[in-house]
């Protein structure tokens, strides 16, 4: 976690959101080989073992209380499942027009959820009817899978590649929105407009801005601390993912809906969006709490 870190103090310099079209390339190529690889090994595992393992019911837990938090702590993967929605204005901004942004986008959307959804359904179903109720909760670096050995290898060094590319692509809005306020509060400061050309080979030379240097470095510092205290990857993945997923997926775009298309609050289409509005919070408060427990019991329990 820590080389991990390091190599995102040097990665996050990479001034802003449009310049990162290479990295993301190659993130998303990442995970597309990796997922197709935890695929086609569950899927040949199944083959071997000449069985499907598991039950419909899922992991069997000691008490009925314990199998309650944890449905609650999958919902909060699931909803972690579909976080391209944090960054969706940015990559539209980066689109260029004709066609308008707003139909790109849409029809982008759609496609990248069903290709998502069609890999998390051959990994995890895969993954499950191969190892049952042993199936790690990541299935690569999870050790599911020991064999054959250079294909896992490789298999874990793209889902490497694809976090330091998804870090950024995730970290990227944070850092020039704070970065927007640091220039608006400090209009007349060096330290946080100079930027500064450093040349250490003479075909090379990149820009450095001493703020951008020193606040993303803090943040990815903090960021690899946390990671450092907590490394539980379902339980934290199921905070995020209850965290981001209401106000961004469900409640905003829902509100943004009625409002642009005007339907007043006594309409029944604003009832019904209103309605499920609030199911969602209650769903989502309920794999929030349960993520949270799945937190604390993994670090004290």
């Amino acid at each position: 976690m820590v080389i991990f870190g390091l190599i995102q103090v040097i990665v996050s310099q990479i001034p802003d959101f449009p310049n990162m079209k290479w990295l993301s390339v190659v993130a998303a190529v990442m995970s597309f080989t990796y997922s197709i690889i935890g695929s086609a090994l569950g899927l040949a595992k199944v083959i071997e073992n000449g069985e499907i393992k598991g039950s419909i019911t899922g992991l069997p837990s000691s008490t009925a209380a314990e199998k309650v938090w944890l449905v609650a702590q999958a919902l909060g993967n699931i909803a972690f499942a579909f976080p391209f929605s944090l960054i969706f204005l940015e990559v539209q901004d980066t689109l260029k027009a004709p066609p308008p942004e707003k139909i790109t986008m849409k029809k982008v959307s759609i496609m990248a959820s069903c290709i998502t959804t069609f890999f998390y359904l051959c990994c995890g179903g895969f993954g499950y009817a191969a190892f049952g109720n042993s199936t790690p909760g990541n299935l690569l670096t999870g050790f599911g899978f020991y064999e054959p050995y250079w294909l896992v290898d490789f298999a874990n060094a793209c889902v490497i590649l694809h976090l330091v590319g998804g870090y950024q692509v995730f970290s990227q809005p944070i850092f020039a929105e704070v970065e927007r306020w640091f220039v608006r509060k400090f209009p007349d400061s060096k330290f946080v407009h100079k930027n500064h050309t450093l040349k250490p080979l003479s075909m090379l030379s990149f820009s450095l801005n001493f703020m951008r240097l020193f606040f993303r470095t803090a943040y990815v510092a903090i960021m690899t601390g946390i990671a450092v205290l907590f490394p539980y990857f379902n339980q934290v993945v199921g905070v995020s993912g209850a965290i981001t997923f209401w106000p961004i997926v469900v409640y905003f775009p829902a509100e943004m809906y009625l409002t642009q298309k005007r339907i007043e609050s006594w309409k029944s289409k604003a009832i019904a969006f209103r309605v499920f509005t609030m199911v969602c919070l209650v769903v989502i408060l309920y794999a929030f709490v349960g993520s949270i427990r799945g937190v604390i019991v993994a670090r004290f329990g």
